[in-house]
């Protein structure tokens, strides 16, 4: 078949038709690399944003450093794109701009874009991420953006969004996540994370405990990196918090929600962020305070309102429980303390688990209905080894979930974790 009659037979296709085909058309679901993503791009036109490029790495706390972020920024009166990923609900979630997310067809006629350029010269293929950020890029072209705020999707150094060199780079918390794919050794992990960074541009960690091998590697490339508890702090009192660096002090600022350390850690990065830029972009502290009360992303240890308290969290590595765990610890409950949990295969089941042994009084396994799931036999067989005997096995995450709504007592909570596949299924 002619690449004219296989553009033409998907040009004028749907949404969900797209998203199918990209599925399809690469071998590797995850496939490390710049060269093909970028040999489109520049096909493009693309590699030479006219907007400020802010690139945000690191194990946790991306998504809502990326949106705390955007949310200060327009407050300040700019102009914004965010991207993200995962998404929970629908596609169009990972691409906003000033705060509308995308429509099906403006991601369907930029798709078309990058299938036009994937062939203009010889064949380039490309993965379903590859794609997305392809289209992101486009996109925040297309609408003249100021700032743009990716977030990157595994890594940093081989993702597809750093084919494009950030004027800032923004260093979340380093933890062992991705193993078959980053290793299992933290210092390396940060050296992954740092390869978004570049040299004589401001960078930030927002890690208070960064590895060796990134102050060396911030060193050694001339990248003038900023370090949480070296270079800028933060205290917390019950309402307010505090940031300073050097003789800059924000005092008095919101709480972000989830008023958490672990949030307010990523609220510090991000004030160290806005002021490595604030001779480009300025920001005044009146649009610091209210881009922080801006809400929060969906699952980041959400809350809802719901006949049993339930509390959803994407936590779906050791670091991310442990933030799970200080939560509950600290918000003591008077019933008891159910977990709702699914996980992928290729995560570190006891890691994650472990945090939260203290906490539970009853798990809820159930296995989610994608290809990398985890067998609830093997998180159950993990607790067993722990001495854990409360637990039961269900089919599917939803109806799962409704059920304990209906037979749990309003006393007790009801926490929701392991992946993004599985608060997706359970708020569907």
């Amino acid at each position: 078949m002619t690449f004219k009659r296989i553009f033409l037979s998907i040009s004028n296709q749907n949404l969900s038709d797209w998203l199918n085909w990209q599925n399809q058309l690469h071998g590797q679901a995850i496939d490390l690399g710049l060269e093909r993503c970028r040999s489109v791009a520049e096909r493009m036109g693309l590699l030479s944003p006219p907007f400020t490029l802010i690139s945000v790495a690191g194990t946790n706390g991306k998504g809502s450093s990326v949106f705390m972020l955007e949310q200060i920024y327009r407050a300040a009166g700019y102009t914004c794109g965010r991207y993200t990923s995962p998404h929970l609900h629908q596609y169009n979630e990972r691409i906003v701009i000033n705060g509308e997310t995308i429509t099906d067809e403006a991601l369907c006629a930029s798709f078309a874009r990058i299938e036009a350029a994937r062939h203009d010269g010889p064949e380039i293929s490309l993965s379903y991420f590859e794609f997305g950020t392809l289209a992101a890029i486009d996109l925040f072209f297309q609408a003249d953006v100021e700032i743009a705020v990716l977030e990157v999707g595994l890594g940093g150094r081989l993702d597809a969004v750093n084919i494009l060199d950030a004027d800032a780079a923004l260093i979340t918390h380093i933890d062992i996540d991705h193993i078959d794919w980053l290793g299992d050794d933290r210092g390396q992990i940060a050296l992954e994370k740092a390869g978004i960074c570049r040299p004589h541009h401001p960078a930030v960690c927002a890690d208070p405990n960064p590895p060796q091998t990134l102050l060396d590697f911030s060193r050694q490339q001339h990248i003038p990196m900023l370090y949480a508890e070296t270079n800028f702090k933060m205290t917390v009192s019950d309402k307010y918090w505090q940031w300073q660096q050097g003789t800059k002090h924000y005092a008095n600022l919101p709480l972000p929600s989830p008023a958490t350390n672990w949030q307010i850690r990523n609220a510090a990065g991000v004030l160290a962020l806005i002021e490595t830029l604030q001779n480009h972009h300025p920001v005044t502290e009146n649009a610091l305070h209210e881009g922080l009360q801006q809400g929060q992303l969906p699952a980041r240890l959400q809350q809802l309102d719901t006949r049993v308290p339930c509390l959803l969290d994407v936590a779906h590595n050791p670091l991310a429980t442990r933030a799970l765990a200080e939560t509950l610890s600290g918000q003591p409950c008077a019933g008891q303390t159910h977990a709702l949990v699914a996980m992928l295969l290729d995560k570190d089941i006891p890691g994650t688990l472990a945090p939260l042994l203290a906490y539970i009084d009853h798990w809820h396994l159930v296995e989610l209905d994608v290809e990398r799931a985890a067998p609830a036999s093997q998180l159950q067989d993990y607790l067993t080894t722990q001495g854990i005997n409360n637990m039961t096995r269900y089919d599917k995450p939803r109806p799962t979930f409704l059920q304990l709504q209906a037979q749990l007592s309003p006393q007790d909570r009801l926490v929701v974790f392991g992946s993004f596949y599985t608060i997706a299924a359970v708020s569907a």
